[in-house]
């Protein structure tokens, strides 16, 4: 025990060692703690590049609804092909018959328009 108190006394007399050690603590509190630290600035980073992505699938499927739309309003054609195709409209004298390879799905309603 005696030797501790020596060596610690010894320690605490070194002034350089003081300085080193409380910039040691600030640099982890800056580094790690903090709430600028350098890893949240790195998570930050990556949820920008995140964001970044987002906005370019976004801004792509806005220009493909863009010419989407662009397309049916110039073609009269289009939206009569849109509501066949994916709504099932037809004329009073047509039948629609629907060919799929899904599987049936059962349902607690029993929906004789969609069978």
């Amino acid at each position: 025990m005696k030797k501790l108190r020596t060596i610690l006394t010894r320690i605490y007399h070194i002034k350089a060692l003081k300085y080193i050690l409380v910039t040691v603590i600030a640099v982890m509190l800056i580094g790690f703690v903090d709430e600028n630290s350098v890893w949240n600035h790195h998570k930050n980073i990556q949820y920008i590049d995140e964001l970044k992505l987002e906005i370019k699938r976004y801004t792509e499927q806005y220009r493909h609804d863009q010419a989407q739309i662009h397309h049916i309003d110039s073609d009269p054609k289009a939206i009569e092909k849109i509501a066949r195709e994916r709504y099932f409209m037809k004329a009073d004298d047509e039948d629609i018959f629907v060919l799929s390879d899904d599987k049936r799905q059962t349902d607690i309603w029993n929906d004789e328009t969609t069978e």
